[in-house]
């Protein structure tokens, strides 16, 4: 992903149909700065910029509470103001979470020092550095990009966009699309030569018919092609399911059966449970802990090599005494 153009092509976005000068003169600057933005002469820091979305009314807190992926806000986010260098330094330090400044300077091409001062606010990223590293700590940059812009228009990542949603689309629709999805990942499907209907049902543990549906929703969602007689990667995505609650809702109840179907029928795992009492002071911290978890097994699994086999990993954590939403 080329992150200056996607830069580029956001500041285009958020002064619209003014002209360059004018918007220019209006965010009180005396030379034509838009003009050296769109080109890629220069950029704003990542606080400028996400000042500019503010003022355009295209950010969303709420939408970036979503992202982050908590049912409840992490402490760090009370009270964060984009509008500061702590404020954007804060947000950096909470994507990264557990990665270590080597792996994100492996990953964004950024020099461990430089990532270093950007995450205690001594300095500042730009905007596309800003990008790059959300990128690099998440794999969801599209996804931050949807908190404060209409990525649809933005032309450098439009199509990517749409084809993300099509994919999560199908993980709602298709739930075992994604797990034929990680199937075909693995070195085993590669070395059978041709693709054998029966073999990805076999592997996982389900049936023909149930196969070739996830294989046609995955095609015509443009996640798969065939190749030399295999089913292939077309395009790949970090999905993630909460952008429609209810539909994310449906979707983990689904592999909660499925897990428990396994459990029953006495596969191999890790199955247990817990019952507790915590103080609530402990039980935001079981919170962030459990979050942070979470993040470190998603880095994890995005650098793992080779693919050989396709894992479902559950995880619950709740307040039994806590009264159940209508």
């Amino acid at each position: 992903m080329h992150f200056e153009q996607v830069a580029s092509d956001w500041l285009r976005l958020l002064r619209g149909k003014r002209s360059q000068r004018g918007w220019s003169k209006r965010l009180g600057y005396s030379s034509n700065i838009a003009y050296r933005w769109e080109t890629g002469i220069c950029f704003p820091t990542a606080r400028e910029a996400l000042v500019l979305a503010k003022r355009d009314g295209t950010a969303g807190r709420e939408a970036l509470a979503r992202f982050l992926g908590a049912a409840t806000a992490p402490i760090w986010f009370t009270g964060l103001d984009l509008g500061t260098r702590d404020g954007v330094a804060a947000l950096l330090r909470g994507l990264r979470n557990e990665t270590s400044l080597v792996e994100l300077s492996r990953r964004s091409g950024h020099s461990r020092f430089a990532i270093a001062r950007w995450l205690s606010g001594s300095a500042e990223p730009r905007l596309p550095e800003l990008l790059g590293l959300v990128e690099a700590a998440t794999f969801r940059l599209l996804d931050f990009l949807d908190c404060f812009t209409v990525v649809e228009k933005l032309p450098s990542v439009a199509e990517d966009f749409r084809a993300l949603k099509a994919a999560r689309k199908t993980a709602y629709d298709v739930p075992w699309s994604h797990a034929v999805l990680r199937a075909l990942e693995l070195a085993d499907y590669a070395k059978l030569g041709k693709h054998r209907p029966g073999w990805l049902a076999r592997r996982l543990g389900i049936s023909r018919e149930e196969e070739r549906r996830c294989l046609e929703a995955l095609a015509t969602s443009r996640q798969i092609r065939l190749q030399n007689g295999l089913w292939v990667m077309d395009q790949t995505h970090t999905l993630d399911t909460r952008a429609e609650p209810s539909r994310a809702r449906r979707l983990k109840a689904e592999w909660l059966r499925v897990a428990l179907a396994r459990y029953e029928a006495g596969v191999s795992g890790t199955f247990g449970y817990n019952l507790m009492s915590v103080s609530k002071a402990d039980w935001t911290k079981l919170r962030e802990l459990h979050l942070a978890y979470f993040r470190n097994m998603q880095a994890l699994v995005a650098d793992s090599s080779p693919s050989e086999c396709v894992v479902l990993f559950n995880t619950e954590l709740f307040a039994l005494d806590e009264p159940v939403q209508a």
